[in-house]
């Protein structure tokens, strides 16, 4: 069963058809919509700060989520995914975003609308990265602009896939 944590008068907060693995942690001040799956050894840890999450996000095996204690928040739209082993700390994510695996995304960091993040990119503290865009490298840079169709069809496929998968936990 997932650690569900109260911190500081805070309790998590959780939307209607939600997949917890097991070894999820989630603590304080925590909210999560509807339709996500936050999967194994994630940590969304709300113990400094708020973390706001939306409808149909899958948040991915190792990902951590974390903020600065009364300097940032963390803001995740809806239809996002976040790859294996992303750090998020303190950044807002517009919705139908994918983060690719081994992400760093930095305090104060705005990711807009159907964006992608590639894998093993660092997004350094301040970076807003433009709707529509691939960012990439260490420290990430503008790579390319893609059509919102274009990022709407890689993430559906994701997101879709991984209700799919959450579907086959919760089953069982």
């Amino acid at each position: 069963m997932a650690l569900i944590k109260s911190v500081r008068g805070f309790t998590p907060r959780f939307g209607g058809n939600l997949f917890l693995a097991d070894n999820a942690v989630i603590i304080g001040d925590v909210v999560v919509g509807n339709d996500c799956s936050i999967w194994f050894n994630t940590v969304l840890r709300g113990d400094v700060n708020t973390i706001r999450i939306g409808n149909r996000v899958n948040i991915q095996d190792g990902s951590i989520i974390h903020t600065l204690y009364e300097k940032s928040t963390v803001e995740i739209g809806d239809d996002v995914s976040i790859s294996h082993n992303v750090v998020i700390h303190g950044a807002k994510i517009e919705n139908g975003v994918l983060i690719g695996i081994n992400a760093v995304i930095l305090d104060h960091v705005v990711v807009g609308k159907g964006a992608l993040i590639a894998a093993g990119s660092v997004v350094l503290s301040g970076t807003k990265v433009e709707a529509g865009t691939v960012y990439g490298g260490i420290p990430a840079k503008f790579i390319k602009k893609i059509t919102p169709e274009q990022a709407e069809g890689i993430n559906r496929k994701i997101a879709k896939n991984y209700l799919m998968y959450a579907e086959w936990y919760k089953s069982h």
